[in-house]
């Protein structure tokens, strides 16, 4: 009996282990171009969080903010990308050019951190960049109404009308 159990024990969690849910975590830019045809398959939009190395803003912005978000369902629509504002590592941008972290930040005006731009499927930023986090309080609520708009702004484009979700004035996350 004691055999079976541990058997069967052993068994679930062989199937189980793969099911795990993923981690939340907001992955360094690659390939913009890939992540904005995602973000155009879900109808949605490109967030790009500019970080810098050593910033305590930023890693409040990432850790109390945006890594949660990007492990909650409400947030399908998003595809979430960090670049590192100083950074040589290269990317490819939404023109398909390779650029560093730097070059693609300065070709935003990106001059502080934690900013956070949300991009539509091309490459066009669609909203006032978020920057800093002056008011954690307020945070999470700017990053919501920049989300919110830029997914209006895409679904109003290709005529879609957000789902309404219960207790939500749009489903647009």
């Amino acid at each position: 009996m004691k055999q079976a159990v541990k058997q069967t024990l052993a068994c679930l969690a062989i199937l189980t282990w793969g099911m795990a849910p993923a981690r939340a975590d907001v992955p360094w830019a690659r390939d913009l171009r890939q992540d904005a045809a995602a973000a155009r398959a879900a109808n949605g939009v490109v967030l790009v969080v500019f970080v810098a190395s050593h910033c305590p803003y930023c890693e409040t912005a990432l850790n109390d903010f945006l890594i949660p978000m990007s492990g909650n369902a409400d947030y399908f629509a998003v595809v979430m990308r960090r670049v590192e504002s100083g950074g040589a590592n290269p990317l490819t941008d939404f023109q398909g050019r390779k650029l560093s972290g730097r070059q693609f930040a300065a070709a935003y005006g990106v001059r502080l951190t934690p900013t956070v731009m949300v991009f539509d499927g091309e490459g066009h930023p669609l909203t006032k960049p978020v920057i800093g986090v002056s008011t954690p309080d307020y945070y999470g609520s700017f990053l919501d109404q920049a989300i919110d708009q830029g997914v209006q702004l895409v679904r109003a484009r290709i005529g879609e009308r957000p789902p309404v979700t219960p207790g939500k004035a749009s489903g647009s996350k």
